[in-house]
């Protein structure tokens, strides 16, 4: 049985990066499946720290990213929204160039919560990085982003 409250569609979800840092980094959706979503982003000189590594922070964004989307499409964005909690990474193996892709299934789908977790690897499927992405799921309302922008 699938986790999404409505199927992933992978175009829209990669049209929707426009402006933002998704498409800085050329992070991209890629597939779907019942329980899972996997999304990869580039490893060059946008996401290098200084020595030519990809850079711990980059990663957390790919993982972010990835754990964020999967929440929003487990959610009814016309009583939720997602807001991000907490996220680690531990990192495994340095990557300097190709692809980094991003695996994320859930841990824990609650009414209030979702915890998620993200195996990212190389071009070669080695592991590199190990995240984890906790997720509040906030009813619309009274303190929806929309309301606190106003006051």
């Amino acid at each position: 049985m699938s986790i999404w409250q409505r199927p992933p569609d992978l175009q829209q979800l990669n049209e929707n990066r426009k402006n933002t840092i998704v498409e800085l980094l050329d992070i991209r959706f890629e597939a779907f499946d019942e329980d899972s979503i996997t999304a990869s982003m580039v490893v060059d000189s946008r996401t290098h720290q200084p020595y030519g590594l990809l850079h711990g922070g980059a990663s957390v964004v790919l993982a972010e990213t990835a754990g964020s989307m999967a929440s929003y499409l487990c959610i009814d964005p016309e009583q939720f929204y997602c807001v991000g909690l907490e996220v680690n990474a531990n990192h495994l193996r340095a990557l300097r160039s190709g692809r980094v892709t991003a695996v994320c299934r859930p841990v824990h789908l609650g009414r209030s919560s979702h915890v998620w977790d993200i195996r990212l690897s190389g071009d070669d499927g080695k592991l590199s990085c190990i995240s984890r992405l906790t997720v509040a799921v906030v009813p619309l309302g009274d303190t929806s982003p929309r309301r606190l922008e106003a006051s």
